[in-house]
């Protein structure tokens, strides 16, 4: 069993370092500043924006990129920088195959980032353009989002099969499904957005609805956890009887099951089976700066399959849902202004523990790798020794 009093916590809104309180020990602990995880891959944006030679931008782990699709199809992502005078390249043009600055007219292959015109050289010129390169990150389609690896700072250009980390990808069940895409900001760094993402307690209080919960709702709750890489699951498990969407399931007459995974760096799949049913969902809480974050829901099921306008009431009633945390996110971000103590509790809280123990050891992990050499990183120490038994009322 991890030890709370060796909790950690990483990053806060501000950068000063608050006291953070366990109730084993009364004891403040200090916390360290806020640490970004690299090396893995982060959803950037949908990628139903990239159509016609368009051009996007978007900010991830406070790294401005520029993101496209060439006309064989293929998604890029760059940094919106040119590498001659820094000129953002979204300015520039895009013609399906190379990305053009609006400075100098300088043309980048953007898969590759290597330069291949720069219209100023002359017949006296012995440079070779196409040994210059803009940073370009590898990029990914799934599930309709570009997915980008973001290597750690100063590691260069990442070479073909050298990416240690798969692509994400939503689990599905079958070929049959509906789809729904969520997503919303948040004035909080990515720790924050994560611990509020695993937290059980807080649906009675955040999430009150009729067609959810609502306080008089609450009950003891016993869930089963277990260690997994780099993550851990909550145990396939009948879902909470006090959540009306999960009442609707029994109309197919079957055991319901879900199970939830949490995986760093930022990761939550659940997936609810109800005999041949099924529901999937991938959520991602992914810093955009260090003291901002962004929640990214995209969900595939074949339950309700046949029922009228179930995928638009689905997405509205989400929408809601994700609203709820969003505003109670801004709210918790005014009160971390004036940086408060902070505390993590027993049960309840466990989840968020095992959260920074194992970012902390990911961390520490990648550190020793580097000093070694360039090799892949390590497998980091897990904070669990095996299974867990979790008590809490929600």
């Amino acid at each position: 069993m991890f030890d709370s009093r060796c909790i950690r916590p990483q990053c806060y809104c501000e950068p000063q370092m608050p006291q953070v309180t366990t109730t084993e020990t009364g004891v403040p602990i200090q916390g360290p500043s806020a640490t970004l995880i690299y090396d893995d891959w982060y959803p950037a944006l949908r990628t139903d924006v990239l159509r016609g030679g368009r051009l996007a931008t978007a900010m991830l782990l406070g790294i401005p990129l520029v993101l496209g699709r060439r006309k064989d199809g293929r998604v890029f992502a760059m940094r919106d920088s040119c590498p001659h005078r820094g000129i953002p390249l979204s300015v520039g043009w895009f013609d399906g195959e190379r990305v053009t600055c609006r400075y100098h007219g300088w043309e980048f292959e953007p898969c590759s980032g290597q330069c291949a015109v720069i219209p100023s050289l002359s017949s006296h010129d012995h440079l070779d353009a196409t040994k210059i390169y803009a940073t370009a990150y590898p990029c990914e389609e799934r599930d309709g989002h570009a997915w980008v690896y973001v290597p750690s700072a100063g590691s260069g250009r990442v070479a073909e099969g050298a990416i240690p980390r798969a692509v994400p990808e939503l689990k599905k069940f079958g070929p049959r499904y509906r789809t729904a895409f969520l997503k919303a900001d948040l004035p909080c760094n990515v720790d924050h957005g994560i611990i509020g993402l695993m937290d059980p307690a807080h649906g009675p209080f955040v999430h009150q609805a009729w067609w959810w919960r609502s306080r008089a709702s609450i009950r003891e709750k016993t869930k089963k956890f277990e260690p997994i890489p780099e993550g851990f699951r909550m145990s396939a498990h009948a879902p909470s009887g006090n959540s009306a969407p999960y009442k609707l399931l029994g109309v197919y007459g079957q055991p319901v099951e879900t199970t939830i995974d949490f995986v760093l760096p930022n990761r939550r799949t659940e997936m609810i089976r109800c005999g041949e049913k099924w529901f999937s969902s991938l959520t991602t809480v992914t810093p955009v700066t260090a003291s901002t974050c962004r929640i990214d829901v995209v969900a595939a099921w074949n339950v309700f399959y046949h029922v009228p306008f179930v995928t638009p009431v689905a997405k509205f009633f989400g929408a809601k849902f994700v609203r709820q945390d969003q505003v109670t996110m801004m709210q918790q971000a005014e009160g971390l202004k004036h940086n408060p103590s902070l505390m993590l509790i027993d049960d309840a809280d466990k989840p968020a523990k095992w959260y920074f123990a194992l970012k902390q050891a990911r961390l520490e992990a990648a550190s020793r790798d580097s000093q070694v050499s360039e090799a892949r990183p390590g497998a980091p120490r897990h904070p669990m020794d095996g299974p867990v038994e979790l008590h809490w009322r929600s």
